[in-house]
């Protein structure tokens, strides 16, 4: 069994917890400030927050692995390092093979990864301006990649069943990649904006 894509989909399974409790903590503190219950407002953007942060670090951790192990992405698909030893002497191990042998747990963590939705995004901002409204973006990032997404990304998040997997990925993509100076990080809230750095890698790939 290819431990490292399994391990891989291990990561993606607890940054998705840690999303959906930091999605319930915001709804709280949402509802807490409608109810004008200010104290319990500042308490919850202060635990979103240290969840946020939290996940940061996971994240780091998952690109410290993949760097250590060599597992690399393409097209958002895991593909093991080339030292890993087939599953079998008939059948090598894929990433849909891990899939079928992974509990249902890991399972749940193979959706398309974040930096699969980076060009996606660029690409989507450049054709709009290089600035739009966030649906506008989400909009054209889905059709983008629809050869990418799979039927798991399309399905609703646990926490709002309004949302697909894959736009709640893309919306914490985007957070990464201004953290990165691929975004801008000053713009009007609800509008994403393309900035020199992610210029710049658009014309390199």
């Amino acid at each position: 069994e290819n431990n490292q894509a399994n391990v891989y989909a291990a990561f993606e399974t607890l940054l998705e917890e840690l999303e959906a409790q930091i999605d319930t903590v915001n709804s709280n503190g949402a509802a807490a400030f409608a109810e004008r219950d200010y104290d319990r407002a500042r308490g919850a953007l202060d635990r979103a927050g240290q969840l946020t942060e939290f996940r940061g670090k996971i994240t780091a951790l998952r690109t410290e692995w993949q760097e250590v192990t060599g597992v690399r992405l393409s097209n958002g698909a895991l593909i093991p390092a080339t030292n890993e030893q087939p599953a079998t002497d008939e059948q090598p191990a894929t990433p849909e093979l891990v899939t079928r042998r992974s509990s249902n747990r890991l399972q749940r963590g193979l959706r398309t990864p974040e930096p699969a939705y980076y060009q996606p995004i660029l690409q989507a901002l450049h054709s709009l301006g290089g600035r739009a409204n966030m649906n506008d973006v989400l909009d054209r990032v889905k059709e983008l990649m629809q050869g990418t997404l799979t039927e798991y990304d399309y399905q609703p998040l646990n926490s709002d069943p309004e949302v697909p997997r894959w736009r709640n990925a893309a919306q914490w993509a985007r957070n990464a990649m201004v953290k990165e100076g691929l975004l801008k990080t000053d713009s009007p809230r609800g509008t994403w904006e393309i900035s020199d750095g992610g210029r710049q890698l658009l014309i390199q790939r």
